[in-house]
């Protein structure tokens, strides 16, 4: 864990480095960026389930029915699993990542 130690009305706390960066850009009236999944081939920018496991099925992703609380994909020729929330809204950084990094060329992540 990183962060900045706040000290404001007598009391001290650890501020995450992610809290203290979007709380300097609202100071200065700058709107915050969000990340985005984005095909690499195609420039699509990733915005449901249902368009990633046609893209994930394309690249020899199955879909994982194990855990009924995630979203869950395994690949027969590896050990890899990626496993994403439920709620497409709590898709966040972490998970596109996770995908980018075992499908090197066919996904990024950008700034939106």
């Amino acid at each position: 864990m990183s962060g900045v130690w706040v000290f404001k009305n007598g009391v001290v706390r650890l501020v995450e480095n992610n809290a203290v960066n979007e709380q300097q850009q609202q100071g200065q009236g700058q709107m915050t960026r969000r990340k985005v999944l984005v095909d690499s081939e195609t420039g699509q920018v990733i915005n449901s389930y249902a368009a990633l496991e046609r893209k994930l099925r394309s690249l020899g992703w199955e879909r994982y029915y194990d855990d009924p609380q995630f979203f869950q994909f395994h690949k027969r020729s590896s050990v890899d699993l990626i496993s994403l929330p439920k709620d497409f809204s709590n898709f966040k950084s972490l998970h596109m990542y996770d995908i980018v990094i075992k499908n090197r060329n066919s996904f990024q992540v950008t700034d939106m």
